[in-house]
């Protein structure tokens, strides 16, 4: 074969690569809020079957995750009532003027906590699989929750905490269902400013129904704070999204909490 033959063939190959190596940088994307955010909106493809118990991959509700006025729960309690009454939001059916509102998210950068964090912006998350759990890595907050699969049983009497404790099984093939306790009563279950007590438990279930889609429902059972169990999600769909996708930092900072409350406070106050 002649040299210049060979030396042609080489280039041309170098020529394909880097065109190669160029469209996968550019096809790269930083910072991608997800749907909901109007950025990035490639989606995994092309669709196939379920994979058996894996539910690993970075997924997105889209707008319908956010869900800013609030869900309709059960009716309160009278200690549910009374704890709400407490509650001034920043939206929802009981909005209170914007001085007055004492949303320990976004007033004082507290924890969402869950299970608001799966009630209300639920933004993209990605789930990874280890031998002995399940772990959620939310783009919300930064937060991660770790659910474990490995047989434990949940603890009696807990110490709370922000985001409980969780335990998960397979109920079949492509379905996970978790079952947490223990959340700390200081956090709201959404936005909207609706209570929750101790002794709440809060049953998750992800159902993958094809290799793109999964299926999310909530179910919130609380007897001191509601009258009965409700639905705070109800087959949610959640889209995979590609695996090279870079979720954007969406952090509520205390620092950010107290100059939103100083605004709130001083309306005149000129924003620098």
């Amino acid at each position: 074969m002649p040299k210049r033959f060979i030396v042609s063939i080489m280039t041309s190959v170098a020529v394909l690569v880097c065109s190669a190596v160029s469209l996968a940088q550019n096809h790269q994307k930083w910072n991608s809020p997800g749907l909901a955010g109007g950025g990035d909106q490639r989606q995994a493809s092309p669709e196939g079957p379920a994979p058996r118990r894996d539910l690993s991959g970075i997924w997105d509700a889209g707008g319908p995750g956010v869900s800013g006025p609030g869900h309709v729960g059960a009716p309160f309690t009278a200690w549910g009532d009374e704890m709400a009454r407490s509650y001034r939001p920043g939206n929802g059916p009981r909005m209170a003027p914007l001085a007055e509102n004492n949303d320990p998210l976004s007033t004082r950068g507290d924890p969402a906590g869950f299970p608001r964090n799966v009630l209300y912006e639920l933004r993209p998350f990605q789930i990874v699989h280890t031998p002995n759990q399940v772990l959620m890595l939310y783009l919300f907050e930064k937060r991660w929750r770790v659910i474990w699969t490995d047989g434990r049983e949940l603890p009696k009497d807990p110490d709370p905490r922000w985001y409980g404790y969780s335990v998960g099984r397979w109920e079949d093939d492509y379905t996970l269902v978790v079952q947490s306790v223990g959340m700390d009563e200081r956090t709201w279950l959404y936005n909207a400013g609706n209570p929750h007590s101790a002794d709440m438990r809060v049953e998750e279930r992800y159902r993958r129904v094809s290799g793109n889609t999964l299926e999310l429902t909530v179910t919130i059972n609380d007897s001191k704070a509601y009258t009965k169990p409700w639905l705070g999600r109800d087959k949610l769909l959640l889209r995979l999204m590609p695996s090279d996708t870079d979720l954007m930092e969406m952090i509520p900072s205390a620092t950010e909490a107290a100059e939103y409350s100083n605004l709130i406070a001083n309306p005149s106050k000129p924003v620098k």
